[in-house]
């Protein structure tokens, strides 16, 4: 069934060219330039003329809630906004904003248990299949909308003022309209994401918990693909039963496990410098896979997450823009001044697939993975329960 879907392979062509640009940079021939140099004025006086007026200036210690704007203790109103003014204590430090992301889907069933939801009754729903590219689109639409809702709410509740803020904070802030942010400072790995929570080591450098917050937030958003796909088969509200069930889905075998990590590892890529890109996780897959798939099953497996990918960048993209983008490639590089490592790109897949094809790998992920979930409720159930802990 996986060798089927090569007939609807077509190649990422933005994708491809970037890489190629990379691995076989063009020859670019420079020209002597006259350069005309300004004489040289010595400012320092100056400079510490006007420093030492300003060290005389009162600090501000309010702001204006409505625009922002900051104040010198003795103001107590914006004129421009006509609102009282609040203290700049009120503002809450970007790691300790608590945030209630919520995505809900509506359908004419609620399950209540698992015993409801595994039956062979779903099964032969889900593998009937009635599910388009429309239902899909509306999806990541659904995804895009509560996310920034969210972020919406958390900035003017918490008196966000974006301006103020750094790199790391402004993309733990979108992070944080999707889903709760937690932080460990034990262990090796960077971060993972777990039960509706993304764990980060804030030991790590700026530019590394992005990346993990990037490569981590990805892996929850294909989750939710899956779960709002599931509400739209079975006609079934969004419960913590089917978000359990996704989960599930998305890690039972290692077909699943390749395309959440080869997804979330080009996400990943988007958002950072090339030629820098830890591939571990998505070699260990490979690895105890054992000869489990072909050379070019793993290929088209690496496609269908390259396909997921691409929508996830775009809900991504509503927040980090070209100049958040740029200005996280120029944290990226402060901190790693070692050669980047362009051998690893060659591990990079350049093919996704077409709008039927892709629905098609949907329909195996989701009809393979729900009948896993049937032959392992017992399990399902435990974990539910927290006896897994």
């Amino acid at each position: 069934m996986l060798s089927d879907l090569s007939r609807f392979l077509k190649v990422d062509t933005e994708k491809q060219a970037l890489i190629d640009d990379i691995l076989n940079p063009p020859v670019v021939f420079h020209s002597k330039k006259h350069v005309l140099r300004a004489p040289e004025f010595d400012f320092s006086a100056d400079l510490y003329e006007a420093d030492a007026c300003y060290s005389l200036a009162e600090p501000d210690t309010k702001f204006c809630p409505q625009c922002n704007r900051k104040y010198p203790e003795e103001e107590n109103v914006c004129y421009d906004c006509l609102v009282a003014l609040k203290p700049l204590s009120d503002r809450i430090p970007i790691e300790d904003i608590k945030a209630n992301p919520s995505f809900k889907v509506n359908g004419a069933n609620r399950y209540a248990d698992f015993k409801t939801i595994l039956t062979e009754e779903n099964v032969e729903i889900i593998d009937e299949f009635a599910f388009n590219l429309k239902d899909y689109r509306k999806i990541i639409r659904n995804i895009k909308l509560s996310s920034l809702r969210c972020l919406d709410d958390m900035i003017k509740d918490n008196y966000v003022d974006m301006n103020d803020i750094n790199i790391l904070e402004k993309v733990l802030l979108f992070t944080k309209s999707f889903v709760d942010v937690d932080y460990k400072s034990y262990g090796r790995e960077l971060g993972y994401y777990e039960s509706q929570t993304i764990t980060v080591d804030d030991r790590q450098t700026d530019c590394l918990q992005i990346t993990t917050l990037i490569h981590e937030l990805s892996h929850f958003i294909l989750n939710e693909i899956i779960t709002e796909v599931l509400c739209k088969l079975l006609d079934c509200e969004r419960t913590p039963i089917v978000e359990v069930i996704a989960a599930h889905i998305l890690s039972c075998s290692n077909f699943a496990c390749l395309i959440d990590e080869y997804s979330a590892h080009c996400c990943e890529g988007r958002f950072t410098v090339y030629g820098y890109q830890d591939y571990s996780s998505f070699l260990n897959i490979i690895q105890e896979m054992d000869g489990e798939m072909t050379a070019d099953e793993i290929e088209i497996t690496k496609s269908i997450g390259n396909t997921f990918a691409n929508s996830i960048k775009g809900i991504l993209e509503s927040f980090i823009d070209r100049d958040l983008l740029r200005d996280i490639k120029k944290e990226f590089l402060r901190y790693h001044v070692e050669n980047p490592n362009y051998e690893m790109l060659k591990l990079e897949n350049c093919q996704v697939l077409t709008g039927e094809g892709f629905l098609r790998a949907i329909w195996l992920i989701v009809v393979d993975g729900f009948k896993s979930a049937v032959m392992n409720r017992e399990s399902l159930e435990k974990y539910y329960n927290g006896d897994n802990i």
